[in-house]
């Protein structure tokens, strides 16, 4: 099964998304998606967070870091007992869209829709809903914007369950809780 959770910035969607991997009762694998460091886009409070998150998961998870080819290390770790949790899809996109090949969004997100009906086991996307408001002034920032909403609608379309956490109560959207 594949499950997308939404939300904005600290909205609860890592939160659920780490109890829905417990309560699932198989083992863990947390794909970290970290942001890579570009020149002016991590700093301490990003550092932080990261390390918040790290805290919060169990110790026993096993945990990829994985900024790039995502597609990829879900292929690699998929098999039918096994509950992928990848957190979150918006840092992913990001470094995608910093990297220094101009082709890597197109080709990294279209195999990832590609490869998803054959992977095995339960896998859990969290991305931040970054498109319910004003459209961003600067091009880049407009471009993450779309290229994020367009990688969700497909998402959307191959989950069984979509949820959108808003002040950390879910709203399913798709699929039952």
């Amino acid at each position: 099964m594949i499950e997308l959770i939404l939300g904005g910035v600290k909205s609860g969607k890592s939160k659920l998304a780490e109890q829905h991997a417990i309560d699932s009762g198989l083992d863990v694998t947390y794909i970290a998606t970290a942001m890579k460091v570009f020149d002016g886009i991590v700093d301490q409070a990003m550092i932080d967070r990261i390390n918040t998150h790290k805290e919060q998961r169990p110790a026993h998870w096993e945990v990829i870091e994985e900024p790039l080819y995502l597609a990829d290390s879900l292929i690699k770790s998929s098999s039918k007992n096994k509950l992928i949790l990848v957190d979150c899809l918006t840092l992913w996109v990001t470094n995608l869209l910093l990297s220094n090949d101009s082709t890597l969004l197109k080709s990294e997100t279209e195999k990832l829709i590609k490869i998803l009906p054959a992977l095995s086991g339960h896998i859990i996307f969290v991305s931040n809903e970054t498109s319910m408001g004003i459209i961003p002034e600067s091009k880049l920032a407009r471009q993450f914007c779309d290229e994020t909403g367009i990688l969700h609608q497909k998402l959307a379309t191959l989950s069984g369950r979509v949820i959108l956490t808003v002040a950390g109560l879910p709203h399913v959207l798709k699929g039952s809780l």
